[in-house]
């Protein structure tokens, strides 16, 4: 069967996950092998910068993205030599890029954009391999939000005839997808609902270092400022109905900085963010049923790093206690392993002619075949 590499880097700049996928028409896809190529801490400084930049030189931009692409080849290699298979069994590698700015509605009165920095074309040259990439611009060019892309892929692996689901994606930020069962003439819908792991990671790294709270025990030790919460809470954003998505154009440590009084105590500001990464995905519950008149969901699916926090987990079972929360590994994929996956699901749909995005989710005028097509 036709295998794919899916290559995500995600907005906690923490490496390149490599996903090798078996992917076949009518056949449910399956994950061979993967490979997490950590980040120089270099390269993620720049990237970080290039991210939070007013004004960018073409020559670090293009210097960033050659170091990137370099570094995704890599994560290719070791995955196959992991693998034990040559790059002629790879049909096509899915890349993402890294986002450096997404700002679907436009910025400044100026239009909608979206910026992944990547080389496809650098790419397959280093691997051999023919490579699909500028995977979100096609939807945005439709009048799409260009995101999220992976609640097509969700719906490939997880809906069924047996009930209505959910699947959550903890990243740098929480993207939800509610599955319809088969029967159902429903429509799947999936939106960003907020902040995820982006301003947990953010504000612990400043108060204390590291690069994140561990199962989110700092947080689990402080207690939630109500007044705080409210006022992150009142943001428009949250209230906004999909199709929707957001990004560290929006939600940053300036954003929180904003809201903050200068009483607050660090780790209290940490139970609060969690608090309202927990609150702001039962918003986007509710949003989500409401226009299907949905019942709750029979599981909700965690995926992607948030999904190891033991204490943003227990919140949500607390805030949801209607769905019960059941981890990806147990639907036969793994909760860290869901977005690198999409995107070799996403590079087999294009070399199959066959849409990549549900304009149920991002808004688009229609279904559109994505991605630019780099052959080796």
């Amino acid at each position: 069967m036709p295998l794919f590499i899916g290559l995500m880097s995600g907005t906690s700049l923490d490496g390149i996950d490599a996903a090798l996928v078996e992917l076949e028409t009518d056949q449910r896809p399956r994950l061979i092998a993967t490979h997490a190529e950590p980040m120089p801490g270099t390269l993620r400084e720049t990237l970080w910068q290039l991210c939070h930049a007013d004004r960018i030189a073409f020559r670090e931009l293009a210097a960033a993205e050659n170091a990137f692409c370099h570094l995704q080849a890599e994560a290719v290699s070791h995955l196959l030599a992991a693998s034990r298979l040559p790059r002629e069994a790879v049909t096509a590698i899915g890349s993402h890029g890294q986002t450096i700015e997404h700002a679907p509605a436009g910025h400044d009165s100026g239009p909608p954009y979206t910026l992944q920095l990547d080389n496809p074309s650098l790419l397959a040259e280093l691997t051999g391999c023919t490579v699909v990439g500028d995977l979100r611009r096609r939807d945005l060019a439709a009048g799409g939000q260009a995101a999220p892309l992976a609640p097509a892929f969700h719906q490939a692996l997880f809906r069924s005839g047996e009930g209505w689901r959910l699947v959550l994606n903890l990243g740098g930020f929480a993207n939800l997808t509610l599955l319809p069962p088969t029967g159902s003439d429903a429509a799947v819908i999936g939106f960003d609902t907020g902040p995820a792991n982006v301003l947990l990671d953010a504000w612990h790294g400043r108060q204390r270092g590291g690069r994140f709270d561990e199962n989110g025990a700092w947080a689990a030790s402080g207690r939630i400022d109500e007044a705080l919460l409210e006022r992150l809470l009142a943001d428009p954003f949250f209230h906004r109905p999909p199709p929707r998505s957001t990004g560290r154009e929006h939600f940053h440590l300036g954003w929180l900085e904003g809201h903050l009084s200068g009483s607050e105590r660090p780790i209290d500001v940490q139970a609060t963010l969690a608090e309202l990464t927990a609150v702001s995905v039962a918003l986007g519950v509710g949003m989500a049923r409401e226009p299907l008149d949905a019942p709750p969901a029979e599981a909700l699916i965690p995926c992607g790093g948030g999904a190891h926090n033991q204490d943003l987990l227990a919140r949500l079972a607390r805030l949801l206690p209607e769905t019960p929360l059941v981890a990806s590994d147990d639907w036969g994929w793994p909760a860290d392993w869901l977005e690198a996956g999409a995107f070799a699901w996403l590079a087999w749909r294009r070399l199959e002619g066959l849409p990549g995005n549900l304009p149920s989710v991002t808004g688009a005028a229609g279904p559109r075949v994505l991605g630019g097509l780099y052959s080796c």
